[in-house]
């Protein structure tokens, strides 16, 4: 106790005897330089955790068109699966659709695979393929090979609302429209 006492006494001491308008001066400035570190770091780390959320968005998006390439055009010729994946993101640009590649994929009735309920997961060279084709598409690698596309349907169907759009062509199985 005593000893406390003794440290308490000096630090009084050298309190009075100090020029104290340079320690509250000095005490203000390390106070505001601690209040701008401690918002840097936070900064720093939303800004981190941002960039992060955004990466697994992507990814989360090329899966999504990955899978939709896969059980929509896996088989058909490689332009085929290039137009599928550029189906969905037009759709995913235009201002009718949803504004992420997943809500294209899984709106409702959009694409029919998504209909049937628990799917085999994707493997083997036809997966690589289409998860190729999604990162081209997704990234704009490539010239479209169906330039507006927003709607399409296989060769053996006869929809409704085909006879209202314009046809743009035929790739494979499938007809493309604007």
């Amino acid at each position: 106790m005593r000893v406390l006492q003794h440290w308490r006494h000096r630090a009084a001491l050298f309190w009075y005897r100090a020029d104290t308008d340079a320690w509250i001066f000095a005490s203000i400035v390390g106070t505001i330089l601690a209040a701008f570190g401690v918002a840097l770091a936070f900064l720093v780390a939303e800004r981190e955790a941002r960039r992060e959320r955004l990466v697994a968005a992507h990814r989360e998006n090329l899966q999504c068109l990955a899978r939709n390439i896969y059980f929509e055009a896996r088989g058909e010729p490689l332009a085929g699966q290039y137009a599928v994946a550029e189906v969905t993101m037009n759709r995913k640009a235009a201002a009718l659709y949803p504004r992420t590649v997943c809500e294209v994929v899984y709106e409702k009735a959009a694409f029919s695979w998504t209909l049937l309920g628990r799917l085999p997961e994707p493997m083997g060279k036809e997966w690589q393929l289409a998860q190729q084709v999604a990162e081209s598409v997704y990234y704009g690698r490539n010239a479209p090979v169906a330039k507006g596309a927003l709607f399409y349907h296989a060769t053996y169907v006869r929809p409704a609302w085909a006879a209202s759009r314009e046809r743009i062509g035929r790739i494979g199985r499938h007809v493309f429209y604007r």
